[in-house]
């Protein structure tokens, strides 16, 4: 994956996309989650990390801008995001909030 190729995977099992589920996704890759949430409207302004992040949506929305790209992705309940290191990102939290599970490679 290059560094900017960002990739959203939406759920596509035949299982609802619960927290053990995708618990068990992140174990298959051998991944250690954790996990974090964030209430209606909060605002990450725009930043980067020095690793990649896999982030699933557990419960809520979340839309990640790509500031350099000029576009935005919208992620809902077990939409998956792979975030290389140091691609510009901000986000915003949808109106439910938003509760996730993070692991990094």
């Amino acid at each position: 994956m290059n560094k900017s190729e960002l990739r959203v995977t939406p759920w596509s099992h035949a299982e609802p996309p619960t927290e053990s589920a995708i618990r068990r996704m992140f174990d298959a890759e051998r991944l250690r989650p954790y996990a974090w949430s964030n209430g209606p409207g909060d605002v990450y302004s725009a930043h980067h990390h020095a690793y990649h992040k896999v982030i699933y949506v557990v419960a809520g929305s979340i839309t990640f801008g790509l500031p350099d790209e000029g576009r935005q992705v919208t992620l809902n309940t077990g939409d998956r995001l792979d975030l290389p290191a140091d691609v510009v990102h901000d986000a915003v939290v949808g109106p439910q909030g938003v509760v996730c599970l993070e692991a990094h490679h």
